[in-house]
């Protein structure tokens, strides 16, 4: 018959023909319940999870700052003169009171024995002075002498006495004036540049042109503006000295912990900002002046708070959300309302509970009911309680790992 010749190649008998014809059907069905299998396993997206957490969230305000120096020293010399030493190396860690440069004392030693020599002999003067001071005294009780003679002693003998004062002051002065010859270091720091060399005539009291500059690099500081609405949180834990965090521009990842030393008292107009300081060992001498720094103050922290990675937080113009990935391995778009970021975490408000998994990477190919399979292992927290009992843990497994069974009734 033709239906025959349809299924058979040559003519055979109808009864041996049967049995093939149940065997081909059977293959067919198998193998397209294979494919039928393998294209709905194919359509699930790959997508990395997180899972909701909690843990506790440090409050934390960002802003780039400078170093600066704690005290900082521009050295002139109060007294003019010729450079004779030099006593440190430029770049030297000098301590309070070190001696730094030597100037020609010469000069100044000769003005000082000048005006030891000027009060010695003003002293004698004046001692002549006080004795016909008091010969006239008792002259005048006679009525030996005029009082206008009486009047011209007693003169002679308090300008005397005021020439031997001003001697006084001349001879400290000269003293004082031999002494900073030899320049000190007024704080302990680091020295900078050099700016003067033996031989060269120094001028007295030159801020413009100074010598030598010393920093003082421990401890130091790193200065910092934040938005005035940060302001209100700040005063409230100002007294705690909260930490600041600074990590230096390009160098490292390590963070270098100070603590916050200053709040300036007034709002700046132009900038709307308001200017901290905060004060680091820096016993490494790590951080150096006028360098830029990232800051991190650390207000206060939240205990138990609901966070999430970062990057499971999307924004689009009706607000933000997150794929939450459901226990049949499909997500769901839900609404969250995110407090604030610390790191690489978003605190979350409200919208997502502690447990639920939340897709990370691969949200730009995903909508709403869409069936996902997860790169990563899959997070603690959405198993067992967020996946059905017979979910598998492991790198491409889905939450919920349904058996799959083909048409001939063969388990996969």
């Amino acid at each position: 018959m033709a239906t025959d010749s349809l299924w058979l190649p040559r003519a055979a008998d109808p009864r041996s023909g049967a049995p093939r014809l149940l065997a081909l059907l059977s293959i067919a069905s198998a193998l397209w319940g294979c494919g039928g299998e393998a294209k709905r396993h194919a359509a699930r997206l790959p997508v990395t999870v997180a899972a909701v957490e909690q843990r506790d969230a440090p409050f934390s305000i960002n802003a780039s700052g400078t170093i600066e120096a704690r005290h900082t020293a521009a050295i002139s010399s109060p007294v003019g003169g010729t450079l004779q030493r030099v006593l440190f190396h430029e770049g030297d860690d000098v301590a309070e009171g070190q001696a730094l440069l030597q100037l020609d004392a010469r000069p100044f030693q000769a003005a000082l024995q000048q005006a030891i020599a000027t009060q010695a002999r003003d002293q004698a003067q004046a001692v002549t002075a006080r004795s016909s001071a008091e010969r006239s005294r008792a002259l005048a009780a006679q009525n030996l002498i005029s009082q206008q003679e009486l009047d011209t002693s007693v003169a002679n003998d308090a300008a005397s006495q005021a020439a031997v004062r001003a001697d006084s002051a001349l001879v400290a002065t000269a003293r004082l004036n031999l002494d900073y010859c030899t320049v000190r270091a007024p704080i302990s720091g680091r020295s900078g540049k050099l700016m003067v060399h033996v031989g060269d005539l120094v001028k007295a009291n030159s801020p413009d042109a100074p010598m030598v500059v010393i920093n003082e690099l421990r401890p130091i500081l790193v200065r910092f503006a934040v938005p005035q609405s940060d302001l209100p949180d700040i005063v409230k834990h100002r007294d705690e000295q909260p930490p600041v965090f600074v990590n230096r521009s390009g160098a490292d990842s390590v963070w270098i912990e100070g603590r916050l030393t200053f709040v300036d008292n007034a709002v700046d107009e132009a900038t709307g900002t308001v200017l901290l300081k905060a004060e680091f060992p820096n016993r490494d001498s790590a951080l150096w002046p006028g360098a830029f720094v990232n800051v991190r103050l650390d207000l206060f922290t939240e205990k138990n708070a609901r966070v999430v990675p970062s990057p499971a937080i999307i924004s689009s113009q009706s607000g933000t959300f997150a794929y939450v990935v459901g226990s049949d391995s499909t997500v769901s778009m839900r609404p969250v309302h995110v407090k604030r970021t610390f790191g690489d975490w978003s605190v979350v408000a409200d919208g997502l509970e502690p447990g639920e998994s939340v897709v990370t990477d691969g949200q730009l190919r995903l909508t709403p009911g869409a069936a996902v399979t997860w790169k990563n292992r899959a997070p603690l927290a959405a198993a067992p309680s967020a996946a059905a009992p017979g979910a598998r843990d492991g790198a491409g497994s889905d939450p919920v790992a349904p058996v799959h069974t083909s048409k001939t009734g063969g388990r996969r």
